[in-house]
């Protein structure tokens, strides 16, 4: 099985390519259950949500591997949690560096306009900017590979879907 993970700050096309590639490639997608999360109980976190986040999302996690999909896409995993508290609270519990990595991050540029969906917090400049920057830091502080995807959407697809090409064709999969 082969994992690739869409990772970087909000509004950047993340969910909506998640959804569309793992619809044409046959893959497994595992939504990002923060999203949830904030919607059912409001966007006014603390620590204790952020781990609670990262946990449910570690359970819709192997809750999709157990069907032992070949390419199981994770719309964002607890690195991208680790940003988010970084980001609010200064500060990342050990905790969410130590879940299982993906085998490919794709770390998604700001260089798209922002939408506010009513869960999103930082879209505006130096927020948005500064919160691109801890995405990509704790790709860096955990060691995973990754690839940048930029550009129009229709590129961000093509570069996304190359990136998977290339790791699928790579690993045998």
């Amino acid at each position: 099985m082969i994992t690739v993970c869409f990772h970087g700050a909000e509004s950047t096309g993340k969910s909506v390519l998640a959804d569309k590639l793992s619809h044409a490639l046959g893959a497994t997608c595992v939504p990002e259950y923060g999203r949830t999360y904030c919607e059912e109980r409001g966007t006014d976190l603390d620590m204790a949500d952020l781990l609670a986040i990262a946990e449910g999302q570690a359970t819709a996690e192997q809750a999709a591997k157990a069907s032992k999909p070949q390419l199981l896409i994770l719309d964002t995993d607890q690195l991208m949690t680790a940003a988010w508290a970084q980001m609010l609270f200064g500060e990342v519990p050990d905790a969410l560096m130590r879940y299982p990595k993906a085998d490919l991050y794709l770390l998604f540029a700001t260089d798209v306009p922002w939408v506010d969906d009513g869960t999103r917090f930082f879209g505006k400049g130096p927020l948005r900017s500064r919160f691109a920057a801890l995405a990509e830091d704790m790709l860096v502080r955990a060691g995973v590979p990754f690839r940048r995807i930029t550009g129009s959407w229709a590129e961000r697809e093509d570069q996304a879907r190359a990136a998977i090409a290339a790791l699928t064709q790579k690993t045998g999969a």
